[in-house]
């Protein structure tokens, strides 16, 4: 039964991966969305419409601002295996837009990761095989082993030290509320990504 999953999950994989984007063509959907009023998904809000705006500023403040220690480039760059990184995302969601644009700087560095993206609306069958805690928590990343197709691992939708605040406001508070949630991007404005390349360089190794 585990491997008739596996074989499903990689099957899944595949066909996802054959209509997935590159970071730079998700930035240009995004960043067209936003002239057309529009946002990615099966919901066409305006609460979601603003939420993408907000993000595609977000994302190119982030492009330009996120750094890499001496000590985290040094490990992204040495690591030799051939691995893909699929992320489901989408244009609204607020933790995507301070996590992904971190994901691709990290996947930069290195020749050895390629970093594709696909759209969680659009791959229902992906994201089933990689919920958390039974929900469709995004992004998500995916770390396949190119040569063996295997599924490595898995990072997200937050960076563990984030994750951590949430379960704790969540074990105490039954919900997130307005004032954490804005209290938490008030957190990935000060931890600048750090949090995020510290679990990526951990999931490399």
């Amino acid at each position: 039964m585990e491997i008739l999953e596996n074989i499903m999950t990689t099957d899944i994989i595949k066909e996802s991966l054959n209509k997935a984007m590159s970071y730079d063509e998700y930035r240009t959907l995004v960043t067209s969305l936003v002239e057309q009023q529009s946002t990615t998904g099966n919901e066409k809000t305006e609460a979601l419409v603003e939420y993408t705006k907000m993000n595609d500023r977000r994302m190119k403040r982030w492009d330009k601002t996120v750094k890499l220690s001496d000590d985290a480039l040094e490990k992204i760059s040495v690591y030799s295996k051939k691995v893909t990184w699929l992320v489901l995302t989408e244009s609204w969601c607020g933790d995507a837009a301070h996590i992904v644009p971190v994901i691709n700087k990290v996947a930069a560095q290195n020749d050895t990761i390629e970093l594709k993206i696909v759209l969680r609306d659009e791959n229902e069958s992906l994201m089933n095989q990689f919920l958390t805690n039974g929900g469709k928590s995004i992004p998500k990343l995916i770390m396949i082993d190119n040569e063996t197709d295997e599924v490595v691992d898995t990072f997200g939708p937050r960076p563990s030290v984030a994750t951590e605040m949430v379960d704790v406001y969540k074990t105490l508070h039954g919900k997130l509320t307005p004032e954490f949630k804005e209290d938490l991007q008030l957190w990935y404005n000060k931890d600048k990504g750090q949090s995020t390349v510290e679990d990526l360089v951990n999931l490399l190794y």
